[in-house]
């Protein structure tokens, strides 16, 4: 693997071509990344980390794959299970690679395959090394979840400790913990910024001096407010257990890394370290389509600009637009290939249109969106967008009209307790585009995709039993055999039985689930 650090120079020779034909060296790629700096900086108006540039083989960027995109990881058996299978299906031609990997990271470290041309490594240095940049340095999640500073030194750590781990314990022991803890990852993050990491000893002096100033402010009030039937004993113990626990609590590996009663210290180790690295990638999963559009709109500002600027020879301009145009492809509803919306050509999509939105718009776009139609400043838009907006939020604020029309949107409403069948329940008139509009954004809203599984309750006083509860939304109940393999591995660290009840929006039990532990050293 090589490596260089890349630092914005001067720009010379405007209008001298950058590369000619395929070929390229590491003085290629420093001039690549310095016009596309300028145009970034000067013309967009970026705020980005620093480059690191890395060059590796397809081999390299299979094994990136397989590691969930981090190159720099701990070793675990899934993904040399991963690595195999895309290595297989690469070498058949059934599936082709990642152009580039990038990490939020400062330095932001973007990975370039070496099999690719010159224009493709300027197409990935502008989208990977300024558009994924600025949007992981900008976004508020991002700034909110994320410590691009610290994310490398903190990977190295974990590979370290992990491989220790091994030595120490054995590979079986140390391989089971991590497969509990990878199949509990997606419950294993805080989803509100106010929970973070706090002074105990500080926010215990706060807290009695809190609960001083309640008694004061209320002693008064409940003297002569009506408070209902006497609590029991039972029942002041119970809350009194669910308040010394943290509960009800939605951090599955959090609760367990501090309640485990049987986790050895270096187990809860590993359930930590896996818990920081879901947190990493929670703000990832929910800005594909921003995180996506924001770069392919920014690598198609700046390559169009260095062909404007005579940096790009035409040859090497229309081989950037037909990977770019591969990029963006969205087939029909009725296409085989149809999967669901392309984020890269949904994301891309709506940026083309907030800057016809901005520069040229016309009545019905200034009726939808009155305070950016006509302002002509698109960057300072997009980058306010891109600032201050997730997936959910930036569909449900900023898909147009024009853009429904043009993407041929609409909505089918099936529901299996109706006998009317599936109806098309959305069409292009004023009530029909906000209803689409509303029922899209909703499908990258973590309320509606994610499950909402908390930890409610504890049997201490019996069999020590841990109690979860799952809130179904609009009937959308787990997979029975998903939900038992998780819960196993739930089991397995609580080391007492689990159940787990989902129950609807009038508090009816749908279905009950009960686990009991086995031993992680002995887990199959």
């Amino acid at each position: 693997m090589t490596a260089t650090d890349m630092t914005s120079r001067d720009l010379t020779g405007a209008g001298k071509l950058l590369f000619q034909g395929a070929d390229w060296d590491f003085l290629t790629l420093q001039r690549i990344h310095d016009a596309c700096d300028n145009i970034a900086r000067s013309e967009l108006g970026l705020d980005v980390y620093p480059n690191q540039i890395e060059v590796i083989t397809a081999e390299q960027m299979l094994d990136a794959y397989s590691s969930v995109g981090m190159p720099l990881f701990y070793k675990h058996w899934s993904f040399g299970k991963h690595f195999a299978f895309h290595e297989a299906s690469y070498r058949k031609g059934l599936m082709g690679l990642a152009y580039e990997i990038v990490i939020n990271s400062s330095p932001c470290i973007s990975y370039l395959m070496e099999e690719n041309t010159a224009t493709m490594q300027a197409l990935v240095i502008a989208h990977a090394a300024f558009g994924h940049n600025h949007f992981f340095k900008n976004n508020y999640l991002f700034k909110q979840w994320t410590d691009a500073d610290g994310i490398l030194d903190y990977l190295e750590f974990a590979k370290r400790y992990v491989a220790q781990c091994e030595e120490r314990h054995g590979r079986v022991v140390v391989e089971k913990t991590l497969d509990a803890a990878h199949a509990l990852m997606s419950h294993g993050i805080d989803r509100y910024p106010g929970k973070k990491k706090l002074d105990l000893r500080d926010e215990e002096k706060r807290a009695g001096k809190r609960r001083l100033q309640e008694e004061s402010e209320f002693n008064d009030l409940w003297r002569t407010v009506p408070t209902g039937p006497a609590k029991s004993n039972a029942v002041l113990s119970i809350e009194r257990r669910r308040r010394l626990l943290g509960l009800p609590q939605e951090n599955l590996l959090y609760f367990l890394e501090k309640s485990a009663p049987r986790l050895q210290p270096w187990q809860r180790e590993l359930l930590r370290i896996v818990r920081h690295i879901a947190q990493y990638f929670y703000p990832q999963s929910q800005t594909k389509v921003m995180n996506e559009g924001t770069a392919t709109y920014v690598h198609y500002r700046i390559m169009n600009r260095l062909h404007e600027q005579g940096r790009i020879s035409d040859g090497n301009f229309l081989e950037f637009l037909q990977s770019h145009t591969n990029v963006v492809f969205q087939p029909e509803f009725d296409d085989p290939r149809f999967s669901g919306f392309n984020p890269y050509a949904l994301g891309f999509a709506m940026m083309q249109d907030i800057e016809r939105i901005v520069s040229n718009p016309d009545e019905e776009d200034r009726e939808w969106f009155a305070d950016i139609a006509g302002t002509g400043d698109v960057m300072g838009v997009l980058r306010d967008v891109w600032a201050n907006y997730r997936d959910e939020s930036f569909i449900s604020q900023f898909l147009s009209p024009r853009l429904m029309r043009h993407l041929r949107l609409f909505h089918l409403h099936d529901d299996p307790e109706e006998r009317a069948g599936i109806k098309v329940d959305a069409i292009h008139n004023e009530r029909g585009y906000r209803r689409i509009r509303r029922e899209l954004a909703k499908q990258h809203d973590v309320g509606y995709i994610d499950a909402n599984i908390e930890v409610v309750d504890v049997d201490l006083a019996g069999d020590r039993r841990l109690m979860l509860r799952h809130a179904v939304v609009k009937g959308a109940q787990l997979n029975e055999t998903d939900a038992k393999r998780v819960l196993q591995h739930l089991a397995d660290l609580w080391s007492y039985d689990v159940s787990l009840v989902e129950v609807d929006a009038a508090d009816k039990v749908l279905k009950e689930y009960v686990l009991n532990p086995r031993s992680l050293a002995a887990a199959a």
